[in-house]
């Protein structure tokens, strides 16, 4: 009886350790929430999933899966589950996909309350200033020719500023990406003189739901 009651024993710590690390997986899969606390030459100082700050150099990777790819002044580029994110200096950020397949994405916004977010326009890095006043995506000329979007092929309109009125050109941008949301054949304007940021407008959030809580904002893609 001894033998059988070791050997029970033995087989349920055996199966405990097993859901153990089957629960260890899958939070290590699930999506980890990452924010970058600080940049120092050749490392990052990332905060994973709430954890103590820890330094991580170019190249390396956290037992998490986060690696650091490079490091450009205050933006640092990581990969993640074999996708890559660009956050600065603290932003961080939490993409995953939920049951229903949707996607969502966290957002932290800044000492003044604005929500920026790292993200793609047609595959090339831009900075957001989350706007929902602006109607579109809307980006200087500046920011467009760099992205290579042949804007003055777009539909030339007439825009009242504070300034007087100004030419901008709607035109229809591939992708937009924030985090891991991907949206496709996005509405965008262009603006004929520069602006110090792009604006993450209507066009994009009207296809979100978005959850705005104090300090975070929670973008889930509807569609």
């Amino acid at each position: 009886m001894a033998t059988g009651f070791m050997a029970s024993m033995f087989n349920a710590k055996r199966h405990s350790m097993g859901l153990a690390l089957l629960c260890l997986s899958s939070a290590i899969h699930a999506g980890a929430e990452v924010g970058v606390a600080g940049v120092f030459p050749g490392k990052a100082l990332l905060v994973i999933d709430g954890g103590n700050p820890r330094a991580v150099k170019v190249g390396d990777s956290t037992p998490e899966g986060v690696k650091v790819l490079a490091i450009d002044g205050e933006v640092v580029t990581l990969e993640v589950d074999k996708q890559k994110r660009s956050l600065r200096v603290g932003q961080h950020v939490v993409s995953q996909k939920t049951g229903d397949d949707r996607q969502e994405t966290l957002l932290t916004a800044d000492s003044r309350g604005h929500f920026y977010a790292m993200g793609a326009v047609n595959g090339k890095s831009v900075r957001f200033l989350v706007d929902t006043g602006a109607t579109m995506v809307s980006l200087g000329a500046g920011d467009a020719s760099r992205l290579g979007i042949d804007w003055q092929k777009g539909q030339q309109s007439i825009m009242q500023t504070a300034n007087g009125q100004a030419r901008a050109w709607k035109i229809r941008l591939d992708t937009v990406r924030v985090g891991d949301i991907t949206l496709h054949g996005v509405d965008g304007m262009v603006h004929e003189s520069d602006m110090p940021i792009a604006l993450l407008g209507m066009s994009f959030l009207s296809r979100m739901d978005i959850r705005n809580e104090g300090t975070t904002m929670m973008l889930k893609k509807r569609y």
